[in-house]
């Protein structure tokens, strides 16, 4: 059965990205360019990501001018882009932009995945609203040693501690590595308000 995957790393202070949408931050930590194979997706794995990540990673690497390097990056992973605008795509990246609400597009993505999990590796409101969906079954994060002041939230949602279950807690290099069960008993929309 399809698992949905929230995996990211934060400062230890919640933000994902900083305020100009970079994750410099991340690559600047020791081991933060070459992470621990145990933290990348599976090589089966539907990768999700929202438009800001997507870009990024494009402007980063330069995989427009050099798509050869997508393949070091994800391999052969599918990947899903949510956006509301046209984005180029790397030479021989298999790529899929789609739009609307998460809710409306899950059956898509179920099918696309197959037998294999969905990992939401970029947007904290893209893997909110998978929890809103109440299509959320795990929470990975890598908290790094690092403080910043703004920038994109780890997860902008009130979540009480009934929804999670704390199933891992380690250190891997210079991150602690925390996996949370999400409790899909309780309905999503319970918590929509809150």
């Amino acid at each position: 059965m399809t698992r949905f995957i929230y995996d990211t790393a934060t400062s230890f202070t919640g933000w994902i990205a900083d305020s100009n949408h970079s994750l410099q931050w991340l690559f600047d930590v020791p081991g933060g360019t070459e992470p621990d194979p145990e933290l990348l997706p599976p090589g089966d794995a539907l990768i999700v990501e929202g438009s800001s990540t997507y870009e990024w990673i494009l402007g980063e690497s330069d995989l427009i001018q050099h798509p050869e390097r997508w393949q070091e990056l994800f391999g052969s992973r599918r990947t899903f882009v949510f956006t509301t605008r046209e984005l180029p795509v790397p030479e021989g990246a298999d790529v899929t932009f789609v739009s609307g609400p998460v809710r409306d597009v899950l059956s898509d993505l179920r099918e696309a995945a197959g037998a294999s999990d969905v990992w939401i590796v970029g947007g904290g409101e893209l893997a909110a609203q998978f929890f809103d969906a109440g299509a959320l079954d795990e929470i990975a994060i890598s908290i790094a040693p690092v403080a910043l002041t703004d920038g994109a939230p780890l997860f902008p949602r009130r979540v009480e501690s009934d929804r999670l279950h704390l199933v891992e807690a380690r250190q891997v290099g210079q991150f602690a590595r925390l996996r949370f069960e999400v409790d899909a008993t309780t309905t999503a929309t319970e918590h929509a308000d809150t």
